[in-house]
């Protein structure tokens, strides 16, 4: 490998995974108690919030992965991360009748100190800077 290309989930790319790999856990955890205790509050919004919890999983697995297909699973994830957290951070900002409670990307991730808007842009920045490592 030379010097000028890095691996995926070497230096700095381990912070972007930990990094996830909370995110995951948080959403997911969150998701899943908001759907077991109160689904009927809000349906949509819970569900909104699993599907982040997988997506955050997805961008894990593919960015931490060395096999083939973990770095198109990799870009595949930041990429629907980023278009989900656009989309329905602008949705709640314009209307945020239709949920009544927080996903992980209302308002672009506000109760996440913005950082659901900030950390797919780091990950495609990571990804497209650096490659997967080539194992012979």
């Amino acid at each position: 490998m030379s010097d000028s290309v890095r691996a995926t989930s070497s230096g700095p790319g381990r912070v972007l995974i930990a990094v996830y790999g909370i995110f995951a856990l948080s959403a997911t955890a969150r998701a899943a108690v908001q759907i077991a205790s109160k689904f009927h509050e809000a349906p949509v919004a819970y569900l909104l919030s699993a599907l982040s919890g997988v997506v955050y999983i997805l961008a894990t697995i593919g960015l931490a992965g060395h096999r083939p297909w973990s770095r198109r699973l990799a870009w595949t994830a930041v990429v629907i991360e980023l278009v989900g957290v656009l989309a329905v951070g602008t949705f709640t900002v314009l209307d945020s009748g239709d949920f009544p409670d927080d996903t992980v990307w209302s308002v672009y991730g506000r109760g996440y100190g913005f950082i659901p808007l900030v950390l797919p842009l780091i990950g495609l920045w990571w990804l497209r800077r650096t490659r997967a490592n080539v194992r012979p």
